[in-house]
């Protein structure tokens, strides 16, 4: 029982710098669009992001006995995380940072919604957690306007695909090399955006130079290392508690806008965090009791 303890305590604090990561990356996106389209961002980024693991794979490959996946569920990965992040990055360019903020954190319902269609089965406190993660967010991104922008409507389509990315990545990392896969969507992500850059954008050298640290962050850290230890810890973790806690980003995003774009931090912001780390220990003392027809 405590080995177990201990290795859903490590999973959890996984999940958590993810989180984090993701949430500060938020701070490099915003810097970054000022320079460079969001194809070109994404294309770059997730290049990196494959390059920071390959001597990893290589190291690992002598170590574990774990099956390497298979391609074509590499590139399908590949090809859900391109339409979330894209969508994603495109949407912010029409809508406001707190209506995407929300918008985006929706994936939190959606993917116990979707397990259920997949076999999967969710505790009342799990139910429980997601509402006040949703409620948090609300809350924390200030998105109570009745208006809807058209960009809304992008990060929604975006938000979907990250809720399918979460329970696709669980499945997978029951059976197959993290790492392998993390690389192999990666590149299919990286190539796919880079088509469209070239298609629909104005690239430049100097641009890219001008957004080279937001890129770097992006790649190295949030794409090398975030995903990364997305897909490490979710071998462990429950789709829908892997989500409420990667939902944390939003505070952490906060968090990034109050320190270095000197955004102010309200009393309803941080009762949006409050709940959302309710949310997080909610689920987490509940994870023991889910149980899934499905294997997970």
């Amino acid at each position: 029982m405590f080995t177990d303890n201990r290795a859903h305590l490590k999973t959890d604090l996984l999940l958590l710098l993810t989180a984090a990561i993701w949430g500060f990356a938020f701070v490099a996106q915003r810097a970054g669009m000022e320079h460079v389209g969001p194809f070109l961002f994404n294309a770059v980024r997730f290049a990196l992001g494959a390059v920071v693991l390959l001597p990893l794979i290589y190291i690992s490959r002598k170590k574990t006995r774990a099956p390497r996946v298979p391609l074509k569920h590499g590139i399908l990965a590949g090809l859900i995380l391109f339409a979330g992040a894209s969508l994603q990055q495109v949407g912010l360019v029409y809508t406001t940072a707190g209506n995407a903020g929300f918008v985006t954190g929706l994936y939190v319902v959606m993917v116990p919604v979707l397990g259920l269609f997949w076999g999967q089965s969710c505790s009342k406190g799990t139910w429980a957690g997601t509402a006040l993660a949703v409620s948090g967010m609300f809350l924390l991104t200030t998105a109570g306007s009745s208006r809807m922008f058209s960009g809304d409507i992008i990060v929604f389509a975006g938000a979907i695909f990250w809720a399918v990315h979460i329970q696709l990545i669980s499945r997978l990392m029951k059976k197959y090399e993290a790492l392998s896969l993390a690389a192999v969507q990666f590149v299919c992500c990286s190539l796919l955006s880079a088509v469209l850059a070239l298609l629909m954008e104005n690239l430049s050298l100097s641009s890219i130079r001008m957004a080279a640290i937001p890129i770097l962050y992006g790649g190295l850290v949030s794409v090398g290392i975030a995903y990364t230890l997305q897909v490490i810890a979710q071998k462990r973790a429950h789709p829908a508690h892997a989500a409420i806690i990667m939902s944390l980003e939003a505070v952490f995003a906060l968090i990034g806008g109050w320190i270095m774009l000197s955004e102010p931090v309200t009393i309803q912001g941080t009762a949006g965090g409050t709940l959302m780390l309710t949310a997080m220990i909610l689920s987490a003392r509940e994870q023991g009791k889910v149980r899934s027809s499905a294997g997970l």
